[in-house]
């Protein structure tokens, strides 16, 4: 889209712009603001190739939305902040397709595309057909219209006629462009087809972010994708980071000043749309003068789709010349110029034997099922989560069921839905338990949740649970301990709380079967280096309900020390980032049981720091002494950046609008700190260009 000439020009129009906004230097050029940001998203979403940081980016988009916010008038249909909508969308309105989107006819070996060959033969009436093959992308079907190069509809697939107008969600996704130079070639109308999809690392992220929150995880991508485009709230959209591969083009309309379009190939148009801005599968996808290399070709990618950046089903295939396709046309379900080679399921059949119920770290009761064993995907499963009593019910799940599983990601055993229709009559109800199957301690379930817990903080799954969890790798990262070693050392009796970890008999591990001086020395400098790690991942590793390593080190670093939280409300632990109702209601009561408080204190005397070492060295600066609290959203920073720019500079962050605080900084759609702030004479409200002043 950019030759390096045009990219050079961007990047050092992008650091006149930056050095502009980092001096004051009047107002910015909104046009070439809007350019620097345009080329960026490109090289960030498309090329997966940013040439500027996250924090220089903030600063440009910042300047240009505070400028529009200011003077409406400004704002044009595709400048990069018209990607954000307010509010939420009351209903999904359905339009007509342009062109109807048809289905793909399928072939699962290389005889159904030899066939597939020789009927295209057949039709054309031309006996070397050239092809076009690419990714078979298993996401979710999109229909997008340009006119006059501006993003004016997105549309879900729907019955192929018609979809929902889903415009405002699909301007959420970055790698889509508001704007595409179509003019160029001479189109002033074009519709285009393509697949949004959720990247295998962003649908980990996702999955890590529900398991925080203790939900269960979504079952693959390509649900996650296709369910995202319908939700109400662009910005819970926005938050998914999906992505999209546009791959066709089913309709244009030619400005009648610019001449005749000339590409005749779709090899061709793929080309186009990836110099156009928008992700296509140029870089994948390959032409071919016979069916046999193209056989040849999908069993390749078939060999290495595990190692793709994203899910693929198939490959698809299509006759290469645009007129060929024209007139070999279409039947009312497919087109009989392209077909789909769908790679092998990763979906199997199996038997449910049995429903085990494990007791986690935290007391939640999981019900995991038992199979007949089954190969899926090259890995043979044998038991799959079921996740809670409320999974059970949903999928109407009897032991003896044959039931499909799917690795959920290529990962995540998943059980997708029992076979009822196989039924004999001897399949047994699962019965969930009324008390813990380990210490027999009653259970409970709050109204608000799904899962069942046991109530026993002293349940032996609960002890091991929480050491294990403690010794890991994201947490105190005691890389010799390990499972096995936690198990063994608990039923000696050695190990009943986290701090018995650094209270080990080295002795009587030496005189242990399978154990020596060498692995006992080596364990025992693991455990001491351990009392060096920072203080967010002592936080994390203590596995407080829905804390994880991000709001972890949220709490490591909004005290001078970790017991100050046992003097917090819960409405003060609401004002920190990202800590909602339910997370502070969890912190709230780990900080009010004694056995906690009892634990911290035994580890900061065996020598674990709890002082935040960061706000201790923060004793001087622009802001020493003074204390602040950030309400509202701000514009120029993160709300994490000011508060770490206060902590850097001497200053102290408070969790609440008290006598103690100094300055309340408001941003936009400031709340009920403002209100309060105004009746206490002592508290100085201030602006964030005040602040950063300040700080200055």
């Amino acid at each position: 889209m950019y030759s390096e000439k045009e990219s050079a020009q961007l990047q050092k129009l992008t650091g006149n712009l930056l050095q502009q906004v980092e001096n004051k230097q009047g107002t910015l050029d909104l046009e070439d603001l809007r350019k620097a940001l345009r080329y960026h998203e490109y090289r960030y979403y498309v090329l997966s190739s940013p040439v500027l940081s996250d924090y220089e980016y903030d600063n440009l988009y910042n300047y240009l939305k505070h400028y529009e916010e200011q003077h409406p008038e400004s704002i044009t249909p595709d400048s990069p902040t018209q990607r954000v909508a307010k509010g939420l969308i009351k209903d999904f309105v359905t339009v007509q397709h342009l062109v109807p989107m048809l289905s793909l006819d399928n072939s699962y070996n290389a005889e159904d595309l030899l066939d597939w060959d020789r009927r295209c033969r057949e039709l054309s009436g031309i006996e070397n057909i050239e092809y076009c093959a690419e990714p078979k992308f298993d996401g979710a079907s999109i229909s997008l219209i340009y006119e006059n190069d501006l993003l004016t509809r997105g549309a879900t697939r729907g019955d192929g006629v018609a979809g929902d107008d889903i415009t405002i969600n699909i301007k959420q996704i970055s790698s889509i462009p508001l704007k595409a130079a179509f003019s160029e070639y001479g189109i002033q109308q074009a519709e285009i087809r393509g697949e949004v999809i959720l990247t295998k690392e962003n649908f980990a992220k996702y999955n890590a972010l529900l398991a925080e929150q203790n939900l269960p995880p979504v079952a693959n991508p390509r649900n996650t994708a296709s369910g995202s485009l319908r939700i109400k709230d662009p910005k819970e959209v926005k938050k998914r980071n999906l992505d999209a591969f546009l791959y066709h083009v089913s309709f244009i309309s030619l400005a009648a000043t610019k001449g005749k379009h000339t590409i005749h190939t779709h090899s061709g148009e793929l080309e186009m749309l990836w110099n156009l801005g928008f992700r296509s599968p140029q870089k994948e996808k390959k032409v071919f003068k016979t069916i046999q290399d193209v056989i040849d070709y999908c069993k390749d990618f078939e060999e290495k789709r595990d190692n793709l950046p994203y899910e693929i089903d198939g490959m698809v295939i299509k006759v290469n010349d645009l007129s060929l396709q024209e007139k070999m046309g279409m039947t009312s379900h497919h087109p009989r110029w392209a077909i789909a080679y769908k790679f092998k399921a990763r979906q199997a059949e199996s038997t449910l034997l049995n429903v085990e119920f494990q007791v986690g770290r935290t007391g939640s009761i999981t019900p995991v099922a038992k199979i007949e064993p089954v190969p899926i995907g090259g890995v043979t499963v044998t038991s799959i989560s079921l996740f809670n009593e409320d999974v059970i019910k949903e999928k109407d799940l009897k032991i003896g069921d044959r039931v499909l599983v799917e690795r959920a990601g290529d990962v995540i055993p998943y059980i997708v839905r029992s076979l009822a229709e196989k039924r004999t009559g001897k399949e047994e109800d699962i019965k969930f338990p009324k008390e813990c199957p380990v210490c027999k301690s009653p259970l409970s379930k709050p109204e608000e949740e799904a899962v069942w817990r046991c109530t026993n903080f002293d349940c032996p799954e609960q002890v091991v649970g929480r050491i294990i969890h403690f010794v890991s790798k994201d947490a105190m990262d005691i890389r010799s301990m390990g499972e096995q070693n936690v198990i063994k050392f608990y039923e000696k009796g050695w190990l009943t709380s986290i701090p018995d970890v650094y209270r080990l008999p080295y002795d009587e591990i030496e005189k242990m079967e399978g154990y020596g001086k060498k692995s006992v020395d080596k364990l025992k400098e693991a455990i001491e280096k351990s009392k060096q790690q920072p203080l967010h991942r002592l936080v994390y590793g203590l596995g407080i309900r829905y804390v994880g390593e991000t709001t972890a080190k949220i709490l490591a670093n909004r005290v001078n020390h970790l017991l100050d939280y046992k003097d917090m409300s819960v409405e003060e632990l609401q004002t920190l980032e990202d800590v909602g109702p339910k997370v502070a209601g969890s912190i709230y009561a780990f900080f009010r049981n004694p056995a906690s408080i009892q634990a911290l204190h035994e580890l900061e005397e065996i020598g674990l720091a709890l002082k935040n070492e960061k706000k201790e060295m923060a004793v001087s600066g622009n802001l020493a002494g003074q204390t602040f609290l950030f309400t509202g959203t701000l514009n120029k920073l993160k709300r994490s950046e000011a508060e770490e720019l206060v902590e850097k500079n001497g200053g102290k962050i408070l969790g609440s609008v008290s006598s103690k605080l100094n300055y309340l900084v408001v941003g936009e759609d400031a709340g009920s700190k403002l209100e309060k702030a105004k009746k206490i004479n002592t508290v100085k409200v201030i602006s964030e260009d005040e602040f950063l002043g300040m700080v200055n």
